[in-house]
């Protein structure tokens, strides 16, 4: 991408959004980036807890008895992972440069949130044949990417002992907080995250904005905010 980005901070804490509402803003801001109505966006959220589980979940992966809170399919790639409270989730909205190079796209994700948490004193790495260490799964459709990344800052880690988080089971799970020694909340990393994504998607200007406003037009009464009737190493789930 070559021009605007947005980051639309979309709710955090007591204003932690549900996952389907999450899931019917991301389609509906999909569509009217597909169709040229908005710039390239990045929703940023906490969910309140949730389980997904991608189009490769196993039935092993899932929970074995009830979990307390929803476990959602969801047609994103990947496995099964929690979101919630403590975890920065990011849905980055963009248009990808024809040829679509999704693995590109991916490694450039990878790389902005490698540069984050190196700025909070955290050293990661790429592990070989797994994308990741923290993507939730990546989809493109019409030329436009859609889902993202869980990055967990201080959240709680014991949902991820009820599923095989990603399908890994060789591999745990943690935080920021775990591996800095110190407490880093998700604020403390909404604008390191902006700023280095903006970086390796090649911006060329870029803001933030508190909610979706006019970028969701009319999302309907449970967009983002409403009620409704996503290793060793990895420092985010999915």
């Amino acid at each position: 991408m070559y021009g605007e980005l947005i980051f639309a901070r979309a709710g955090f804490g007591a204003s932690a959004v549900p996952y389907l509402a999450g899931w019917r803003l991301q389609q509906h801001l999909h569509a009217r980036r597909a169709d040229g109505e908005i710039p390239d966006t990045c929703l940023l959220l906490e969910h309140e807890p949730v389980y997904t589980a991608g189009r490769r979940t196993s039935p092993l992966d899932r929970p074995l008895t009830d979990p307390g809170i929803p476990v959602i399919d969801v047609d994103r790639g990947g496995k099964i992972t929690w979101h919630g409270p403590g975890q920065l989730v990011g849905y980055p909205i963009v248009a990808l440069a024809e040829p679509v190079d999704v693995i590109a796209y991916v490694r450039a994700i990878e790389e902005a949130l490698i540069r984050s948490c190196a700025e909070v004193g955290v050293a990661t790495t790429r592990v070989d044949g797994r994308s990741g260490v923290w993507l939730t799964g990546i989809r493109v459709s019409r030329g436009v990417a859609m889902h993202g990344f869980a990055l967990n800052c201080d959240c709680d880690l014991s949902w991820f002992d009820r599923i095989v988080p990603c399908g890994i089971r060789e591999a745990g799970v943690t935080s920021l907080s775990i591996e800095a020694g110190r407490p880093v909340g998700v604020l403390d990393m909404t604008g390191i995250v902006e700023r280095h994504l903006a970086e390796v998607l090649g911006a060329t200007s870029w803001h933030s904005v508190e909610g979706t406003g006019p970028l969701a037009a009319d999302p309907g009464p449970e967009g983002a905010g409403g009620r409704d009737p996503e290793p060793a190493t990895a420092l985010a789930a999915d």
